[in-house]
């Protein structure tokens, strides 16, 4: 009788080839859509923060809560699609929007004979969703209009990306002193340090050879991705521990799902987005 060889794992209990792969074909397809065809972003980033909310409210639905669904689908969709016409206005716009119609779809979605239940607890969680995923996301719809808006995202995605390749290098050659155990136990001072020589390294490096800025430009923009990356991170896994579980999904083998990708990604548009724009 012979047995199956077990698939190899990473420190962080993942199907390290599987995840590689999926790594590689999804940096492909940003890659190839921001260099060549920028304003094929959009539909890539509607169809990701679909799904990446919809991960979430299943989610939270497990554990009782009642978020209206429809709305913030449909909010989100909107958030990035109207930054083509109206550019910031009509982002912010829809997610004013979305914030007040899915108050007023939780308040009356029983009817108005019947008491809402958790409303409070269900609406600031709608919130916090409305705004943590597609309104974050959006900011990089906005960057796309901008000039070199394709280079101006794929700084923003290089940049997260190599400060989370030297945060995961650090922290297993080096990482003895964790840096929030009550949240992420796997995250070490040490770790966050790998993460900014990366990734103030891979800004300065686009900074200058992507976007023909100073090489100091990338030293604020840097700093800031790599803080917002690690927050948004230890956002989601808090939001994961408060609710038991290890992944928002199961679409994307190695990685959970879209959600336990982009998480990183999410505060880190916003910071991009600041800098680039007063600085670039």
């Amino acid at each position: 009788m012979t047995t199956e060889p077990a698939k190899k794992k990473s420190r962080a209990g993942r199907d390290l080839p599987a995840a590689i792969g999926v790594g590689v074909l999804l940096g492909a397809m940003a890659i190839g859509t921001l260099l060549f065809k920028p304003i094929l972003w959009l539909p890539l980033l509607a169809v990701a923060m679909a799904i990446a909310t919809h991960e979430v409210i299943r989610r939270l639905s497990e554990h009782g809560y009642a978020l209206p669904t429809i709305p913030l689908l449909l909010g989100g969709q909107a958030m990035i699609w109207l930054t083509w016409p109206f550019g910031a206005n009509g982002m912010l716009g829809a997610y004013g929007g979305t914030v007040v119609v899915c108050m007023v779809w939780r308040l009356v979605g029983h009817g108005l004979r019947e008491q809402p239940v958790n409303y409070l607890r269900d609406i600031s969680a709608t919130v916090l969703l409305a705004t943590w995923v597609p309104f974050f996301a959006a900011f990089t719809a906005l960057l796309i209009f901008a000039d070199h808006g394709g280079v101006r995202v794929f700084t923003i995605i290089v940049t997260v990306v190599f400060a989370d390749i030297g945060g995961y290098v650090a922290g297993v050659l080096f990482g003895k002193h964790l840096m929030a155990p009550a949240i992420s136990p796997k995250k070490s001072w040490e770790g966050l340090g790998g993460s900014l020589l990366f990734g103030i390294g891979a800004a300065v490096l686009s900074v200058t050879l992507l976007l023909e800025k100073p090489w100091w430009v990338g030293v604020p923009l840097g700093l800031m991705l790599v803080i917002t990356g690690v927050l948004g991170d230890l956002v989601e896994s808090q939001v994961k521990r408060d609710l038991g579980i290890k992944d928002m999904g199961t679409l994307l083998p190695g990685h959970g799902g879209i959600m336990d990708r982009i998480d990183a990604m999410l505060p880190s548009a916003v910071a991009g987005w600041i800098v680039l724009t007063i600085l670039a």
